[in-house]
């Protein structure tokens, strides 16, 4: 079996002296795992998470840890190492990614959103992709009306069960259910907390060390 595309690589952990086990964020397949053979000792050409590149994934079975041929053609990560927030920022993204994506499941809108942050803006472009993430995750929020009464101004507060904008007025009886908005990491944090609770896992810890404001 083999499967090709463009990707970024967003973990790369040794699994023995010579090789990595790596994650790749691809646009046609999403994560696939897969074991980079030298990528521990490489001088020349050596893999580096933040990397986007053309991978090529072989495996004799599809249930098999198949052997990436990865071909690096940008490191979007060298003009961010310098900026703190944005490695921070970065490395929560692919964390996510990491924990929260099922395995060979395309997700190309959420991989071109990725691409744009990393390429732009990734401290104040970063809250904007989180709620893109929910809304690949099926929890898209909607803040154009009022979930109870359909009135689209006075939209203060937002529901956690629904993900959905609540005016002044509907929210009385349940000032102490609703989050406050605007919308912040504070709130999403939230919503991620719930999806990794459902899967059983922990929030990664580099999302946690986001400074929440």
């Amino acid at each position: 079996m083999k499967l090709e595309s463009n990707g970024i690589l967003i973990s790369l952990r040794p699994f023995n002296e010579r090789d990595a086990l790596a994650h790749i964020f691809t646009r046609d397949y999403g994560v696939v795992v897969g074991m980079m053979r030298g990528a521990v000792v490489a001088k020349k050409n050596k893999p580096l998470v933040g990397q986007m590149g053309v991978m090529s994934w072989n495996a004799r079975l599809d249930s098999q840890l198949g052997v990436f041929h990865w071909d690096a053609e940008k490191n979007i990560a060298a003009s961010i190492m310098l900026n703190q927030s944005a490695l921070m920022s970065m490395n929560a993204a692919f964390a996510l990614i990491d924990a929260l994506l099922p395995e060979r499941e395309s997700y190309p809108v959420l991989y071109d959103e990725t691409v744009a942050l990393l390429s732009g803006d990734v401290v104040g472009g970063y809250l904007n992709w989180e709620i893109n993430l929910l809304r690949e995750l099926g929890y898209a929020l909607d803040l154009t009306h009022c979930s109870g009464c359909g009135r689209t101004d006075d939209l203060h507060f937002l529901s956690p069960r629904t993900g959905r904008a609540v005016c002044v007025k509907c929210a009385q009886p349940y000032l102490d259910r609703l989050y406050r908005l605007p919308l912040n990491l504070g709130i999403t944090g939230r919503f991620l907390e719930s999806i990794c609770l459902q899967q059983g896992a922990d929030v990664p810890i580099m999302r946690r060390m986001i400074k929440i404001n």
